[in-house]
C-alpha cells in the first residue's frame, strides 16, 4: 500500500469492473448466482438507478436484515453508488433490537429476508409495524418509526411491501445525465455504511464509517494476504459485521479477487466450498477453525488449495493457529486485530512474517495510521513492554457514533485518538500483543491477571476444545478467575484436572479458582464472545447479586 486512495466504494468498484471485466467476482455454491466484475457493477448500477427511481436520496439510510444473501451484496454497493447510507442489521436481532436500531438510525428504507435460523423477519416488521399490513408500498405511516416508508423483500411477495425484483422497474424515472451526476457528488468522506456495535455493554451505538474509512482498510487488509485477481475467499463470516464488510469483501474487490461467500456458516458448508471451489483463502473467527477441525468429515476434505485467510474477532489460540496451519495447508495464514470503530483492522500479521509473529501477535500498525499504547488512568505513553491500553489515530477512525456526540467524544480523544478500551503491549520491534480488555482484567490480591494469557495455556490440554476465562468478585482476593470450558467428547476431565494443569505450570495466582464445563459458549452473531453473558452465568453460579456475596468464601 503505497498512498491512501481517494475514491469512494462505487469508483472504486467501477475501476476494479474496467481492469478485470470478465474475472469471476462472485460465486455462490447454495444459489444460482454467478457474476464476473463487469456484470456484476452492471447490476448494481441497475439497482442503484431503481432505489433512486423508488425514492432513496443521496444522505438516507438504507438497513438491510439478512444473512449474506446476493441481494446485500448487490445493496451495498448500490447505496455507496448514490450516497446514501447502508445500516448493517445484526442478524441475531429480535423485535425490540430491531426497533431500536431502525429507530436511533433514522432508516427510510428495510430490506429483509424470509427468515434466519428461529427468526421470522416478517412476523416480527409486522409486530413493529402493524400499519404495514394495510400500507401501500413505499408510504408506511408508524408514529414509533416516521422515518421509515419503505419495506423491500428479498424473497416472497408480502403485503405492504415492494419486492427486490420490483426495484430495477423504478430506475426509468431517472435519466442517464441525473443518475451519473448523483454518482459523481458522492464524496469520499461521506457515511457509507452504519454499524450497530454488538451491545455487549449498554445500548448499541450506530458507527459512522467513510468511504475512504473502508475503501483503504480493505485495501491495507488485501495487501497482507497478498491478494491478486488470481485468489478465491471463502466467506463465511457475516456480511453485517466488519469481518465480512471489510476483511472480505472490500479486502477482495479492492484486489479484484474472487469471492464465495456462504449464505450462513455451517463446517461442513465451508469445507466443501473451499474444496469443491479450490479457494486460496477462508476468514473465520477461532471458533468457526474449532468446529471445522473437529469435525468428524474433516480428514475427507481437501484443503491443498488454500494458502491463507484471516483468524480474527476474538483472542486465537496458538494452538489452533498451528493446527489450522498444519492441518488446512494455511501456511500464510494471518491475525487482524481492530474493532468496529476503527473500521476495523489497526494491526495486522503479513504473509511474510515469522511463524512465531503470526501466532504469537496481531503484526505490526498497518500503513498510513499511528498506533501506540498508554497508561489507561493518565493517558500517558508508556515503554515497550508496559501492557497500556491501545489507541490508534488515522483514516481509519470512524467519524463517530450516530447522533451520540458524548459517547464519540469519550471513545475519541481531542487529539483525534480512538481508545479502543483493550490491554495490549508493544515489543522493540513493534509487534503488537492483545492481552485483553481493561474491564476484562482480573487483579486478584494486587496481582494482574490477564485471562488470554491463561485461556492460551489451556487451549493446549488435550481434552479442551474452548475455553473463556472471566472474573468474578471474591470476599477474600477482590476478584478471582473462572474459567468456562468445552471438553472434547467422551472427555472424563474434571474440574481439579485443569487446576492442576494450569497450577504445573504457571503462577499460582494464574491458576482459576473455578472450572464450569459448559457444551457451548455464549456469542454474537459475529463470532464474539459474549463475556459478560459468562460473567452473569458465573455470579449466579457463585450465588452472588450484584457483586454482594451470599455464600461463605472459603478461599
Amino acid at each position: 500500500m503505497d498512498k491512501l486512495l481517494n475514491v469512494t466504494v462505487g469508483q472504486m468498484l467501477e475501476d476494479i469492473a474496467t481492469k478485470y471485466p470478465t474475472n469471476l467476482a462472485i460465486k455462490y455454491i447454495e444459489v444460482n448466482y454467478k457474476r464476473t466484475y463487469y456484470q456484476f457493477n452492471a447490476e448494481v448500477d441497475e439497482y442503484a438507478r431503481g432505489l433512486l427511481g423508488m425514492g432513496i436520496k443521496p444522505g438516507d439510510h438504507v438497513a438491510v436484515w439478512a444473512t449474506n444473501y446476493p441481494e446485500w451484496m448487490i445493496l451495498f454497493f448500490a447505496t455507496a453508488k448514490i450516497g446514501a447510507v447502508l445500516v448493517t442489521v445484526n442478524t441475531n436481532y429480535k423485535e425490540a433490537e430491531l426497533e431500536y436500531l431502525l429507530s436511533n438510525s433514522d432508516s427510510k428504507a428495510l430490506f429483509i429476508c424470509d427468515g434466519i435460523k428461529d427468526i421470522d423477519c416478517e412476523k416480527i416488521i409486522y409486530s413493529v409495524c402493524p400499519e404495514l399490513r394495510t400500507a401501500k408500498p413505499g408510504e408506511l405511516n408508524n408514529a414509533k418509526l416516521p422515518f421509515l416508508k419503505y419495506v423491500v423483500s428479498f424473497d416472497n411477495w408480502y403485503d405492504g411491501m415492494y419486492h427486490w425484483s420490483q426495484v430495477p422497474h423504478f430506475g426509468v424515472l431517472i435519466s442517464d445525465k441525473e443518475f451519473q451526476a448523483i454518482k459523481d457528488a458522492v464524496n469520499p468522506d461521506d457515511v457509507v455504511n452504519m454499524q450497530y456495535t454488538s451491545g455487549t455493554t449498554g445500548f448499541p451505538k450506530g458507527v459512522m464509517l467513510t468511504h475512504n474509512n473502508i475503501v483503504n482498510n480493505g485495501l491495507a487488509i488485501g495487501d497482507c494476504m497478498k491478494f491478486t485477481d488470481k485468489d478465491k475467499l471463502c466467506i463465511p463470516v457475516p456480511f453485517f459485521h466488519c469481518f465480512g464488510m471489510v476483511l472480505a469483501i472490500m479486502a477482495s474487490v479492492t484486489h479484484g479477487t474472487a469471492m464465495v461467500p456462504l449464505l450462513w456458516y455451517t463446517p461442513m458448508k465451508v469445507m466443501h466450498a473451499i474444496e469443491y471451489e479450490k479457494c486460496t483463502a477462508v476468514h473465520g473467527v477461532p471458533t468457526m477453525y474449532i468446529r471445522m477441525l473437529e469435525h468428524r468429515d474433516f480428514n475427507r476434505y481437501d484443503f491443498s488449495s488454500l494458502r491463507t485467510g484471516i483468524m480474527a474477532g476474538s483472542p486465537c489460540p496458538i494452538k489452533v493457529m498451528q493446527d489450522v496451519i498444519e492441518k488446512m495447508n494455511m501456511s500464510q495464514i494471518t491475525i487482524t486485530y481492530g474493532q468496529t470503530e476503527a473500521s476495523p483492522a489497526c494491526t495486522m500479521t503479513t504473509v511474510d512474517e515469522t511463524l512465531e509473529h503470526r501466532v504469537a501477535t496481531v503484526g505490526k500498525e498497518l500503513p498510513f495510521m499511528e498506533t501506540k499504547i498508554v497508561d489507561a488512568d493518565t493517558g500517558e505513553d508508556v515503554p515497550n513492554g508496559t501492557p497500556g491500553e491501545f489507541v490508534v489515530r488515522g483514516y481509519n477512525v470512524m467519524k463517530g457514533y450516530y447522533k451520540m456526540p458524548e459517547a464519540t467524544a469519550a471513545a475519541i480523544d481531542k487529539d483525534g485518538w480512538l481508545h479502543t478500551g483493550d490491554i495490549a503491549v508493544k515489543d522493540d520491534d513493534g509487534y503488537y500483543k492483545i492481552t485483553g480488555r481493561l474491564k476484562d482484567m482480573i487483579i486478584r490480591g494486587g496481582e494482574n491477571i490477564f485471562p488470554k494469557e491463561i485461556e492460551d495455556f489451556i487451549y493446549t490440554h488435550p481434552d479442551v476444545v474452548d475455553v473463556q476465562i472471566v472474573a468474578v468478585p471474591s470476599a477474600k482476593y477482590g476478584e478471582e478467575a473462572y474459567a468456562f470450558v468445552t471438553k472434547r467428547a467422551g472427555s472424563t476431565v474434571t474440574e481439579k484436572d485443569i487446576q492442576n494443569y494450569v497450577a504445573n505450570n504457571m503462577a499460582r495466582h494464574k491458576v482459576p479458582s473455578f472450572v464450569e464445563f459448559i457444551d457451548k459458549m455464549p456469542m454474537t452473531a459475529s463470532g464474539k464472545i459474549q463475556k459478560f453473558v459468562l460473567r452473569d452465568m458465573a455470579k449466579k453460579a457463585l450465588g452472588i447479586e450484584n457483586n454482594n456475596f451470599v455464600f461463605k468464601d472459603t478461599k
